[in-house]
């Protein structure tokens, strides 16, 4: 695809995700926090069911039938493969489209936090396609019922991000600038370890503890954002310094079986972070190569500068190297 082409794309992810935002704000109800269905991926509430039905309705509406895509989305496991135009064979598709129509559905069913909407584009490779390659990005924040602003961050890969801040009541946009953190080390800062759930937990306290106390960083705050996208947002605007989600070495580990660590949807728009200067990778500070599907788990490692990755990585890379 032509450089104008990507940015075409760019720009309908961002439109994708503005007509969710509209749909998740109109659906909320008593009913949004009921479950809805238990997949291998995650667990569906009925707010979830609102963003897909807003996807699906979007992509016959307003895709370009000369982009044929395939559709890979959290809720769809098990209906077989979705594609645009409507009907295409999936080794007819070009592009290969990975999306969470809404990160951070706890959080926003209960009001208590924005959830994120994440969207992603890669050349199709089949089975073969995989985090690595995807080109375009956007992510769009779902806000709480007292917010009037929403952010909403895009990227075409080796381009600038472009960033915007909208009142969702009347749909004004402002564009501002995204800065992570240039700080060293981690201390008096916030850098956290997701530990969400008792499965896993006093584990990754261990490591995250240990960790810590090797790099002499007594002070460290944690924050626990249930949202993959919303742990990266913390990083690329400077409010986090690290994020690292363990969680499949840890259940691995612990031989517990879980439906609840983060997914390639879940990190699909770590090219935004990236293309901001983030260091964005898996414990080991090897690139993230985890297939576009719904279903394979992903531990990654996030850093908010390359300096404090070369800082933090080795150590941390040791600890787990040596653990039992």
């Amino acid at each position: 695809m032509k450089a104008a082409e990507l940015d075409q794309a760019r720009r309908l992810l961002c439109k994708l995700q503005d007509t969710i935002r509209a749909a998740v704000a109109s659906g909320r109800g008593p009913g949004a926090s009921r479950v809805a269905a238990v997949t291998s991926a995650d667990t569906i509430y009925a707010i979830d069911r609102v963003g897909e039905k807003a996807v699906l309705a979007w992509f016959v509406d307003h895709w370009p039938t000369e982009w044929p895509v395939e559709l890979v989305m959290e809720g769809q496991e098990g209906h077989g493969s979705v594609t645009f135009p409507s009907g295409t064979p999936v080794k007819k598709t070009i592009l290969k489209c990975i999306l969470d129509p809404i990160d951070g559905t706890r959080g926003l069913m209960y009001d208590k936090r924005s959830a994120w909407s994440l969207a992603a584009l890669a050349p199709q490779r089949g089975v073969w396609t995989h985090l690595g390659d995807i080109i375009v990005a956007a992510m769009t924040e779902l806000p709480t019922g007292k917010q009037s602003q929403g952010d909403q961050l895009s990227v075409v890969r080796g381009s600038s991000v472009r960033a915007v801040r909208i009142d969702v009541r009347t749909g004004r946009r402002k564009n501002f600038t995204p800065r992570p953190s240039r700080a060293r080390d981690v201390a008096h800062g916030f850098a956290s370890f997701a530990k969400f759930f008792p499965a896993g937990k006093a584990w990754l306290a261990g490591i995250e503890e240990r960790l810590w106390r090797e790099l002499g960083a007594t002070e460290v705050f944690d924050d626990q954002y249930l949202s993959s996208g919303g742990q990266l947002y913390e990083l690329l605007m400077g409010h986090d310094r690290f994020i690292a989600d363990l969680r499949p070495r840890a259940f691995a580990e612990l031989g517990v079986r879980s439906a609840l660590p983060c997914h390639s949807y879940d990190l699909c728009t770590a090219l935004i972070a990236q293309e901001l200067g983030c260091v964005i990778a898996d414990p080991r500070g090897r690139p993230l190569r985890a297939p576009l599907d719904t279903t394979s788990a992903v531990a990654w490692v996030g850093y908010a500068n390359a300096r404090l990755a070369r800082r933090v990585r080795p150590v941390l890379r040791r600890i787990l190297n040596n653990v039992i």
